[in-house]
């Protein structure tokens, strides 16, 4: 067993084996998968648990440094939180050759497995105003601009990509899989015993197995504070409430793009992803000295000039805790970011708090969601602090002792 899968069984500890998808490992004959040999293997017991031991192997980049977890960390919320030289939240992350340096904010691995597949067609919104139409353009997809079309094709990207875990091609990641005894027996226990006769195959098995990983509830569990007075268990502060109404309401636009199911669904409210898996250039500004990004524009299937500047909308679960904010981490704060979008349709609100300098220009002004931005009113002081109380009920409770004390009481 490797030092990788000793540390994270360490990691999740014993409450692990309620989850489903837990990795616990058991002995089986080589025989009994039709090798043809008397040896003892360890093999793991599911496609969930060999995912979870791939998902923490660093043994799978380049210099055996890097793995899913180190940028998608489960101590925080299935973020990367390492520091730059300054302690402060870097930029992007490092990939596993110690210096080359990613350009956009690696998103959280949290609640992934509810994006449906990358495809062009229409949403239904659950928006209460009445001038928010339903939406129509791309939808789903992994990564911030949809080149992944499901959690499958997202697990395949980061081993092969040169400025993350680095090798250099399928055939050696096989490789690296065919020299860990457990692992080969565990893939030809679930793939079949011919898995590692075509590299493109065993690879596609890999990613799917960590892809199982991530569809277990280790990911989504669905027990933050909202999940819990949605339930009855809990009571929300009188703070959290007026953000709840805020958000929900027609005064805010934020329910457009960020609710997925009708809260009068007796079934599908208690599966709230916050998110519609939509497209939109909301103007965030470019970070200084880089250059913009074009996003969804990336894509050759799409209209270049109607999409540049366009991101997924990503989940809120965890947002109090998934900082910095946007898809280039321009934001720190989470206030910021609900005070950048109040801009909109506050005049008042000129000045970025962060900077204390006027908001920066968004990085494609010509293709920003100005109609669904400035629907909605403006938000007092008091309101925007009520914002962020409600959407730190959307937190985790494993997560929720990551909240930040900002002075912002959410118990009042």
């Amino acid at each position: 067993m490797t030092d990788q899968v000793r540390t994270h069984r360490r990691h999740f500890g014993p409450n692990r084996r309620r989850q489903r998808g837990a990795a616990t490992v058991i002995l089986a004959l080589v025989t009994a998968l039709g090798c043809g040999t008397d040896d003892a293997a360890e093999v793991f017991e599911s496609t969930e648990a060999l995912g979870e031991a791939l998902f923490f192997d660093t043994d799978l980049s380049l210099n055996r440094t890097q793995a899913c977890a180190t940028c998608h960390d489960p101590d925080h919320a299935f973020i990367d939180p390492r520091p730059d030289d300054s302690g402060a939240p870097a930029a992007f992350s490092v990939g596993d050759d110690g210096h080359s340096v990613g350009g956009r904010n690696a998103p959280t691995a949290a609640y992934a497995a509810f994006a449906p597949t990358y495809h062009v067609g229409t949403r239904i919104r659950f928006s209460k105003q009445s001038n928010i139409e339903a939406y129509s353009g791309p939808l789903g997809g992994m990564f911030w601009d949809g080149r992944a079309a499901n959690l499958e094709a997202q697990a395949g990207g980061p081993p092969l990509n040169p400025i993350e875990m680095g090798m250099p091609d399928q055939a050696a990641v096989v490789e690296r899989l065919t020299a860990n005894p457990m692992y080969a027996a565990s893939f030809e226990r679930f793939f079949g015993g011919d898995v590692f006769d075509d590299d493109e195959r065993a690879y596609e098995a890999m990613t799917a197995a960590i892809a199982s990983f991530e569809r277990t509830d280790i990911f989504a569990p669905f027990d933050a504070k909202y999940d819990r007075a949605l339930r009855g268990e809990e009571t929300l502060s009188f703070k959290e409430l007026t953000g709840r109404a805020l958000f929900f309401g027609e005064f805010a636009s934020c329910a457009a793009c960020h609710q997925l199911h009708s809260n009068g669904d007796p079934v599908k409210k208690f599966e709230e992803t916050f998110t519609g898996y939509e497209y939109h250039n909301v103007g965030t500004p470019a970070r200084a000295g880089a250059a913009p990004d074009i996003g969804l524009a990336v894509r050759p299937d799409v209209a270049a000039d109607e999409t540049r500047g366009q991101f997924k909308v990503p989940t809120l679960r965890n947002i109090a805790v998934t900082g910095p904010y946007m898809h280039n981490r321009v934001f720190r704060e989470l206030r910021t970011v609900i005070e950048f979008y109040d801009k909109f349709v506050n005049p008042e609100r000129t000045i970025n708090p962060e900077t204390g300098q006027p908001w920066a220009p968004a990085e494609f002004p010509a293709t920003v969601s100005e109609s669904l931005l400035k629907a909605g009113r403006k938000l007092q002081d008091f309101e925007v602090e009520a914002f962020v109380c409600f959407l730190r009920t959307l937190t985790d409770a494993k997560f929720e002792p990551l909240i930040p004390d900002d002075g912002i009481d959410c118990d009042e």
